[in-house]
């Protein structure tokens, strides 16, 4: 069951960031740290495969389009690890973020309900 309507703890948690951009990268990783959670941010697809040989974290936020480079190939290893990830891009709805061609990309492009959620002190 979902965990609606109760606080969220990222204590002990460990969240990878694939942002190329760095000023949303340091965004995002200032309020996760602020919760606290501990940050991995990599700004390309290699650092961030390298960062999961080394460890594997609770959950990952991806960018899918990093200066031309998809971030498709961490998405399936994420997969693989079974390590849940959201993508956050601004494409918005206007197409599928991977080919439909295959059950991986037909598995990627799955809507999902996204919540924004508050902390306040």
């Amino acid at each position: 069951m979902p965990n609606r309507g109760r606080a969220v703890t990222w204590t002990g948690k460990t969240v990878l960031i694939l942002e190329d951009e760095p000023i949303i990268a340091m965004c995002l990783e200032d309020m996760l740290l602020d919760n606290g959670a501990q940050v991995i941010v990599s700004g390309t697809v290699t650092q961030a495969l390298a960062a999961l040989g080394r460890a594997s974290p609770d959950c990952a936020v991806l960018d899918v389009n990093l200066h031309g480079e998809k971030s498709y190939p961490v998405a399936a290893r994420l997969d693989e690890l079974g390590v849940p990830f959201v993508f956050a891009t601004g494409y918005g709805d206007a197409s599928p973020v991977a080919p439909n061609t295959t059950a991986q990309g037909r598995a990627l492009n799955r809507r999902i309900e996204i919540r924004v959620i508050r902390v306040s002190e």
